[in-house]
């Protein structure tokens, strides 16, 4: 199976969400929440993500996960990964709680495709009483947004499809990184297989995604290469980023049928006091400006 069909595969039963002038959608991705230790590489940006999640929380976004939210390729145990973020975790389930929550799964937390995986996530067992979390969650391939003015639908999914490596043989990369890359990364040494990690890599991967979204007349958003963008009429590919950036995390706000990608870091003020900023990386892309493209 090539990774056209994986793709195509990936939103067969998709579910649908509403995309019109009232909708507002939080698109973030990448953010591998780890155990705590040296190689956990969210630990570093906890803090902004929480004051983000917050903000659109108070805003009215439905937050969309796309892919790899857990590293479950370097760490065995969820239940330590929801200990260590258990603040993340119950601010996700105030969205969760609301009907404004919806996770995809990636290569890198895949066996969240799994039915006994929602078990792992249904409390916090942190705390000295359990807290309920995301009871009878799914988590999917794949997720549409349907335009209401039916000029494009915005397919969401993570990414790692057009990777053979990453999607068919994971069971064979898991085994690499948490025995092999893992270890070597400690040392300084980076994963060449990640399309995150490896440059040429990276282009092949948002190469092969771009031509898929023109072929199929859809706007395609993913995450798994790391590098936000916003796709053009021409070449209708978005990417939220990571959360895992030394200088911050980046993520695709939709609202009001507009495409805005944005930067949330750590800024001074003029008398030296340090402030959690939201920072627009691009104009935002109506998705009417996707109209002169390939249409459905």
């Amino acid at each position: 199976m090539n990774y056209r069909r994986r793709l195509c595969r990936a939103f067969r039963d998709a579910p649908c969400l509403p995309l019109n002038e009232h909708s507002r959608y939080l698109l973030i991705s990448d953010c591998h929440r780890g155990n705590g230790s040296s190689n956990d590489n969210f630990l570093k940006n906890q803090h902004l993500y929480a004051a983000a999640l917050e903000y659109y929380y108070r805003h009215g976004y439905t937050c969309i996960e796309l892919g790899d939210g857990d590293e479950l390729w370097e760490n065995r145990s969820m239940q330590q990964i929801i200990e260590v973020h258990s603040h993340i975790f119950r601010i996700l389930a105030r969205f969760y709680h609301e009907g404004r929550f919806y996770s995809l799964y990636g290569n890198h937390d895949i066996v969240k495709k799994s039915p006994q995986a929602a078990r792992w996530f249904a409390e916090d067992r942190s705390g000295l009483r359990p807290e309920p979390l995301f009871a009878d969650i799914t988590f999917y391939s794949g997720l549409i947004l349907k335009d209401s003015q039916e000029v494009k639908d915005l397919y969401l999914t993570h990414g790692h499809q057009t990777d053979f490596l990453n999607s068919t043989l994971w069971r064979c990369s898991r085994f690499l990184v948490r025995y092999l890359w893992g270890p070597a990364e400690r040392m300084g040494f980076l994963d060449p297989t990640s399309a995150a990690k490896n440059n040429k890599k990276k282009r092949h991967t948002e190469e092969k995604l771009t031509q898929w979204a023109i072929e199929e007349g859809h706007i395609l958003v993913t995450g798994h290469t790391h590098r936000p963008m916003i796709g053009t009429p021409q070449a209708p590919y978005c990417n939220t980023g990571s959360c895992v950036h030394p200088q911050g995390i980046t993520c695709i706000e939709v609202c009001r049928r507009c495409l805005t990608l944005v930067k949330w870091s750590l800024s001074t003020r003029p008398d030296q006091s340090l402030y959690v900023s939201r920072e627009v990386l691009a104009e935002p892309v109506c998705i009417d400006e996707y109209q002169n493209g390939k249409t459905r």
